[in-house]
């Protein structure tokens, strides 16, 4: 008997490639792989994701009109049986880049709540979809990811992921200072390989 290996994605969304919460992503992936896992990292920087209209097009169909790069990177997450989001907080919120491609995600909240239909109509079929949320943040001022983790929790119910855990690290700013930091990368590391 031939068992496919569980696919995981992480979707690195900082604006510098190899930014601090890309780092985490690929440390991230590293467990995801000692674990026996295909382990997958895109970067949304080389997608161009237009945000959303509000033409409620969705609404009547499930499908969005837009026709760019979001189609595919939502294609790639609905395959994936993990994913990993990781995503900086800049000015108190989740990036720019990866709140274009959230907001984008009405076409599932459409399917859901309106169409009344499943995302993954075969998750019966195949592991339990889960994922984790990491980032960071240059400041520590009180509630600096409280509106991010506000926007992941949607983000991963309209795509019926679980949310297994959040990776949060303040003060974290120039970049590659996360290496510095005393526990992130090992804590990282060890929830890829749970997942």
């Amino acid at each position: 008997m031939v068992t496919e290996k569980i696919k995981c994605l992480a979707l690195a969304c900082s604006p510098r490639r190899d930014g601090n919460t890309a780092l985490l992503a690929r440390e991230a992936l590293a467990g995801c792989r000692e674990a026996g896992m295909d382990a997958e990292l895109i970067y949304l920087v080389d997608y161009n994701p237009a945000p959303c209209r509000g033409c409620e097009a969705c609404s009547r169909t499930g499908k969005c009109v837009v026709a760019d790069d979001a189609g595919i990177i939502f294609d790639r997450i609905l395959a994936a049986d993990r994913f990993i989001l990781a995503a900086p907080v800049y000015s108190m919120g989740i990036c720019a880049q990866a709140k274009t491609l959230i907001d984008r995600a009405q076409r599932f909240w459409a399917v859901k709540y309106v169409l009344q239909k499943p995302v993954i109509p075969d998750a019966a079929a195949r592991p339990p979809r889960r994922g984790i949320y990491i980032a960071t943040a240059g400041t520590a001022l009180p509630g600096v990811f409280d509106g991010a983790l506000r926007v992941v929790r949607y983000f991963f119910k309209m795509l019926e992921i679980e949310l297994s855990g959040t990776f949060c690290y303040p003060q974290v700013d120039a970049k590659g200072a996360v290496k510095s930091h005393p526990t992130a990368l090992k804590e990282c590391f060890q929830a890829g390989r749970q997942l």
